[in-house]
């Protein structure tokens, strides 16, 4: 009886090893496109941001790219375009609380179990699946010296405060683009919000009413620790958003007036295509990208869990 165990010991190790290698395989090779992906589209163009930043290279030039070091960097720190552009860019990151907090409200509001209450969620979705161009090009004719804001005022105010051209005036150019930027991302953020909600047990709201808990002390104590997940990556989510910020400057204003609305990744594609400059626009890039990713990494290290 030992002798016939002894046997099988080699024989069961033998099919454990091969059953452990085809998992091995099978998720190698769900796992390979995605890294294939990855390489392509991430990697390699990181690579060649990087190689780029350290060279003279033009978008269209009869010579070949020279390597010429730190210059473009350089060039970048002295450069108060970009000063500026960064300026606006942290500016417009005033959204993110606006936004999130917003979003919050509303989630709150169409998460309740009342009649009708799928109809206000589309409504606060539907700019969400809007193309932002064409947003940007709705809010630009409404922010127009005869456009329908100015119009709206006239009326509340019976002629006596004068409308302006919004997005003319560099005082007033990157809050409009804010108040459009916040009605159109607020929903998709509601929508998160909105199925953190969900996640949280019902047994917790009936054992706070049990105790007769308000509705703040609801919010406090249950809802928002049962969304710690959840708005971290809204949080993330709507800074990246925001430090990415283009097409809106793009469509409505051009980086103007006077460099008002320029932002780094505005300033970083004006420089490389209309100026065909496409390595010092592969320097500004990778400044960004290193500031992007340290800020994702601090506010990662704020809003983990703690124990």
């Amino acid at each position: 009886m030992t002798a016939a165990l002894a046997r099988l010991r080699p024989v069961r190790r033998t099919r454990t090893t091969n059953a452990r290698r085809r998992e091995g395989l099978t998720a190698l090779g769900m796992a390979t496109p995605a890294v294939v992906l990855l390489i392509v589209f991430v990697v390699v163009p990181l690579a060649l941001t990087f190689a780029l930043a350290f060279t003279d290279a033009r978008l269209v030039s009869p010579t070949l790219a020279r390597f010429v070091g730190m210059q473009n960097f350089t060039r970048l720190f002295e450069d108060p375009v970009f000063f500026k552009s960064l300026r606006n860019t942290v500016y417009f990151t005033a959204v993110v609380p606006l936004q999130a907090g917003l979003a919050l409200v509303l989630a709150l509001l169409v998460n309740a179990k009342v009649r009708g209450v799928n109809f206000f969620r589309t409504v606060y979705f539907l700019p969400v699946v809007t193309s932002m161009v064409v947003v940007s090009l709705l809010w630009t004719f409404l922010y127009q010296k005869d456009g329908l804001v100015n119009h709206i005022i006239s009326a509340l105010t019976p002629g006596h405060v004068e409308g302006r051209d919004w997005l003319g005036d560099p005082a007033t150019a990157m809050p409009a683009i804010i108040l459009m930027s916040v009605w159109q991302g607020v929903g998709f953020h509601m929508i998160i919000w909105l199925a953190g909600l969900q996640t949280i047990p019902t047994e917790l709201y009936e054992a706070a009413d049990l105790d007769g808990a308000t509705r703040w002390h609801r919010f406090r104590h249950v809802t928002w620790p049962g969304l710690r997940a959840t708005r971290t990556f809204v949080l993330v989510t709507i800074t990246i958003a925001a430090f990415g910020l283009f097409t809106q400057i793009n469509v409505m204003t051009e980086g103007g007036p006077l460099d008002s609305t320029t932002t780094v990744v505005y300033q970083a594609v004006r420089t490389g295509y209309e100026q065909q400059q496409t390595a010092y626009a592969a320097a500004i890039s990778l400044v960004f990208f290193v500031l992007v990713l340290s800020v994702s990494l601090v506010q990662r290290f704020l809003t983990r869990e703690k124990d």
